[in-house]
């Protein structure tokens, strides 16, 4: 049955793959994955998004299962040699998703005890359309997995959150040879900048790069004619909060900030604004999910099980943060390779995560006193 299922998966990673699904063009891919999981024994459905949704069983342990059907751009050419597979979403997040899939698939065949609920979600990659959806239709889960590469050992048990500032500064104009006339909007945003990446609060870190606050810089636009000193400067700041902060605790000291400064500059004047924002999520790394994805990860592969926190922000966090639902992240491939042109995945890795997820929800069924 094992040959069976290898050939299976690899077909339906590739046949994914090969569907370039750049976030708000995942509907092919998701009428392949849609055909696949039918003929795998899913109830299949698609939502008003287009989020694919196979479901199997009744019952508890209900345990949610959901990888994102889109990628990056731009495509890249697909091909497989020596064991690898190469393309555009082979490991950020088709790969993961696959897994997730075909380890399900194996557990119908065998007559899971509890429910499965197998999720390709849309635009992970854009707004997070597809996991707000499944928030606004009621979707719970007793446990979750999200699919993104972790590497086939590790178990990602914490993301950062986030959010992202936009600054917009305006000044008077004057001629470019006469600058010491004129506030610069270019400097002046670059001034609040320094002024907003300097911030400090006590419930940091400073040495840890998960447990302390970083900013980068996104985005300026400004300037225009080449003779004239700027008057109009737009900024994108994007912030990583460590979970030891909450989105609105950092939200008030920036924006506080940027009062003060507004304050101390009557000349310029200031817009400040918060676009987006998602909470940190941290996973309870003693609850049975966990223990039950260390134990297949130790029994499959006879490796030391890492338990990782991660600096940037996935579903994970949206669909933890909102239901309380105990959730990980978890799935084959080097996280190192996201969106980068070199994206690839080892085949037997993926297999590997296959046989761990496959092993973690028999397990779970049996910690739950189900089996």
């Amino acid at each position: 049955m094992w040959r069976r299922l290898r050939d299976s998966a690899v077909d339906l990673l590739r046949g994914l793959v090969e569907r370039y699904s750049p976030s708000g063009e995942e509907e092919e891919v998701g009428e392949f994955l849609a055909s696949e999981m039918t003929g795998l024994g899913f109830d299949v459905r698609r939502d008003e998004v287009g989020n694919v949704i196979g479901e199997h069983g009744e019952g508890s342990p209900r345990v949610l299962l959901c990888g994102h059907m889109d990628t990056v751009p731009p495509e890249l050419p697909v091909h497989l040699e020596d064991g690898v597979l190469y393309g555009r979403g082979a490991v950020d997040a088709k790969g993961p998703l696959a897994a997730l899939v075909m380890a399900a698939s194996g557990l119908v065949e065998e007559g899971y005890p509890g429910s499965l609920v197998v999720v390709g979600a849309v635009d992970e990659e854009g707004q997070n359309a597809g996991v707000e959806n499944l928030l606004k239709d009621g979707m719970d889960a007793d446990y979750a997995i999200f699919g993104e590469p972790t590497n086939v050992d590790t178990i990602t048990v914490g993301y950062k959150g986030g959010l992202l500032l936009k600054i917009d500064c305006m000044t008077e104009t004057g001629h470019s040879s006469a600058p010491w006339l004129y506030k610069n909007s270019i400097e002046k945003a670059m001034e609040i900048w320094n002024l907003v990446s300097s911030l400090r609060l006590p419930e940091e870190d400073p040495e840890s790069r998960f447990h302390s606050v970083s900013y980068c810089l996104r985005q300026v636009r400004g300037g225009g004619e080449s003779t004239v000193v700027p008057s109009s400067c737009e900024a994108l700041i994007g912030v990583r909060i460590p979970p030891s902060l909450s989105v609105d605790r950092l939200s008030a000291e920036v924006l506080a900030l940027i009062d003060e400064y507004r304050d101390d500059n009557p000349d310029v004047n200031v817009e400040a604004e918060i676009i987006d924002h998602t909470e940190p999520y941290m996973s309870d790394k003693r609850s049975p999910l966990v223990r039950a994805l260390s134990r297949s990860i130790w029994r499959n592969r006879g490796a030391k099980v890492g338990l990782i926190n991660k600096t940037g922000t996935g579903d994970m966090n949206i669909f933890g943060r909102a239901t309380g639902t105990p959730t990980v992240t978890y799935g084959p491939g080097d996280p190192h390779l996201d969106h980068t042109p070199h994206e690839r995945i080892g085949i037997q890795d993926y297999l590997d995560s296959i046989k761990v997820l496959k092993g973690a929800l028999a397990d779970l069924s049996r910690l739950c006193g189900l089996d």
